[in-house]
């Protein structure tokens, strides 16, 4: 494991400075003593998120019941048993497929023309590069957390060792428990320092950085707080390693001589009070800071937003309250059923009931001190549960399918519907929770590529090679690096300098994997488009208006083509206009030659039957001058059309968890 300067092993673009140098310290010990208190600070305002995250945990892992007994509450007798149904599980596993089925796409759109085609690579780059990240399964497990805990962590770094030493961006998972940040914030970029922690062995740091051997305390990594796993994890021979982000006000003097100021990002790692690299004691670091964009390199992706924190709440928070009524309620219920179906007696023993044996319905007798009729023994009557208590447990259950948005429907039940346009309508109004947590999604995606985008052009020095799809889905090759997306001088005008122009792309996300009901209903209207005529040149004028007001997948594509259909048409009709002048001026006999080539039927032949030209399609009106008069028609007249509501209704549960 690499641990040179950066992020989990994310090493530093400049380790040391350059030679002849000299580094200013800026961070030395008392420097990073002050910052680790800074931290704990950090640390005590988040304990009551800490405890909320690791309780979050539990209940996921079907430990209610000991999560109950922490908080003080009724479990039950000792010998009870005590039942875990997974209807929380349940409503988790259905929001992440919803997640995984809406798996973002990203798509740069520029903001000035002259980036059109920086705009189209990156579109192509960007989703290869997150692919080399194996970000489908960062993806997925950051979408469990998100739903149970309530927030997921992405964090965007520039990994100096990948590709043999190239270095390339990297996307990783962070976890709340080991990130610190202000109390009180909601947009970590608002808070004054920023700090990851994380727990390293010391042989492997002692071998990573040899002055720190026989100088790392046992027992570090138990100054964080930690999930209660399965497995022992013992903290004996682990240190605590922090990376610590922080913001700085620099003074930049530019060529003219003016001074201008600059927030810039700094990175310190340290274990301790031992500093394993400072960019602020680097010279060429001081005051170009460690990314160019100046962010935290992380992005918070909240379920539901809290005030004050940039941590939001998860489907746990939401459902365990309905989750623990139903294990009681179930735990009674199967109590009642055991009791009345197990038999017991009391015995006398001439004396009193022992109750220890009474209040274990694992043993069928129970021992009395006293006389007891007939016979000395007695059964023990059991009062069964009335059905007040079923329809209670069943509310319960009720409950916690609305107040999570997991109804039937959207596991496939029919929801008390009997035709599909009902059935539709439901799944549609029970997907829009999970339409609105894609959506916020999204947004974190969008924060994610414009990071990497960064990464791109802060880095990207040295060109690559990239596989990727044409615009006619033919593999190519492309070779990038960041120059055309760098800084780039304006020139002057009037003779004053327009300084520099940064290209900047707006981020719009999709959903790269479409569902068997969108793929179905985008082909039946490509279909229908087709039958139509859309794509007929001599349509265009009708065709344009109609697609403009219309809104679904490859709008612009489709328009775009057709626009280009009928530039072509145009071009071709007053070329053959102008053969057809040419040859009745100067070859006269051969225009009814022409004529059949073109498919045009000779004056006072039009609309007579079998003059029609080889391209004139049946069942048209003949259109002045040759050619047919453009007009709608069915695709298919003789099947039945479909009706409106039933079209809509499946059009809206293909979109039930997708956004728009």
């Amino acid at each position: 494991m690499s641990l040179q300067p950066g992020q989990n092993g994310m090493t530093a673009p400049y380790a040391q400075p350059e030679a002849g140098m000299q580094a200013p310290v800026r961070v030395d010990s008392g420097v990073v003593k002050k910052a680790r208190s800074v931290m704990q600070e950090y640390k005590e305002g988040k304990n009551s998120l800490e405890r909320r995250v690791i309780a979050s945990e539990q209940w996921y892992r079907m430990r209610s019941w000991e999560e109950m007994a922490k908080e003080g509450k009724p479990t039950g007798n000792e010998n009870d048993a005590q039942p875990r149904s997974a209807w929380l599980f349940n409503v988790l596993m259905g929001k992440q497929a919803d997640l995984i089925e809406a798996y973002p796409e990203p798509i740069m759109l520029p903001r000035v023309k002259d980036d059109k085609q920086e705009a189209y690579s990156l579109s192509k780059i960007v989703p290869l590069v997150m692919e080399q990240n194996g970000f489908e399964q960062t993806f997925s497990d950051n979408g469990w957390k998100k739903l149970r805990v309530g927030t997921a962590v992405y964090g965007v770094f520039w990994d100096k060792n990948k590709h043999n030493g190239l270095g390339d961006v990297a996307v990783k998972k962070a976890d709340l428990l080991n990130l610190f940040w202000e109390p009180g914030i909601e947009d970590i970029q608002d808070s004054r320092n920023f700090f990851h922690a994380s727990v390293i062995d010391n042989d492997v740091l002692e071998e990573q950085y040899p002055q720190l051997k026989g100088r790392l305390k046992k027992g570090g990594g138990s100054d964080i707080s930690q999930y209660i796993h399965d497995d022992t994890v013992s903290l004996v021979n682990k240190s605590l390693v922090i990376d610590w982000y922080y913001k700085r006000m620099v003074i930049i003097k530019g060529q003219d001589g003016q001074e201008t100021q600059k927030m810039v990002l700094h990175y310190c790692k340290f274990v301790g009070e031992e500093i394993l690299f400072a960019s602020e004691n680097n010279p060429k670091l001081a005051t170009q800071g460690w990314y160019d964009d100046g962010l935290y390199p992380y992005v918070f992706d909240p379920l539901f937003p809290v005030e004050g924190s940039p941590a939001g709440m998860g489907y746990v928070d939401i459902g365990k309250s309905p989750q623990e009524s139903i294990d009681l309620l179930g735990q009674q219920l199967v109590k009642n059923a055991v009791m009345s179906a197990t038999p017991r007696y009391f015995i006398d023993k001439s004396g009193n009931v022992n109750e220890t044996e009474f209040a274990d319905w694992t043993k069928p007798l129970v021992h009395v001190d006293g006389a007891i009729t007939p016979n000395n023994v007695v059964p023990i009557q059991v009062i069964p549960l009335s059905g007040n208590y079923i329809s209670i447990y069943e509310s319960k259950l009720e409950e916690m399918k609305f107040t999570t948005g997991n109804q039937d429907v959207l596991n496939g039940g029919t929801g008390g519907m009997t035709t599909a346009a009902g059935q539709a309508a439901a799944q549609e109004a029970a997907g829009r929770s999970s339409k609105a947590s894609t959506k916020g999604t999204y947004r974190a995606y969008g924060r994610i590529v414009t990071m990497v985008i960064e990464r791109i052009r802060q880095f990207y020095d040295i060109p690559r090679t990239f596989r990727i799809l044409g615009q006619s889905g033919v593999e190519d090759y492309i070779l990038y690096s960041n120059q055309r997306i760098k800084q780039q001088p304006q020139g002057t005008e009037f003779g004053v300098n327009m300084g520099f122009r940064l290209p900047v792309f707006d981020i719009q996300v999709r959903a790269a994997k479409q569902t068997p009901f969108s793929r179905q209903a985008q082909n039946d209207m490509a279909i229908q488009l087709f039958g139509m005529g859309v794509f007929n040149p001599q349509m265009a004028d009708m065709v344009v208006p109609m697609l403009e007001m219309m809104d679904f997948p490859g709008r612009e594509e489709t328009l775009e083509k057709v626009m280009q259909n009928q530039t072509m048409m145009k071009q071709l009709t007053m070329m053959t206009q102008i053969v057809m002048e040419l040859t009745q001026r100067y070859e006269p006999e051969n225009m009814p030659a022409l004529l059949q080539m073109l498919g045009i039927a000779p004056e006072g032949q039009q609309g007579q039957p079998g003059k029609a030209g080889p391209q004139q399609p049946q069942g048209r009106i003949a259109a002045p001058g040759g050619g047919t008069k453009p007009e709608f028609t069915r695709p298919n007249p003789e099947r039945p059309k479909e009706h409106a509501s039933m079209r809509n209704a499946r059009e809206r549960t293909a979109q039930a968890s997708q956004p728009d």
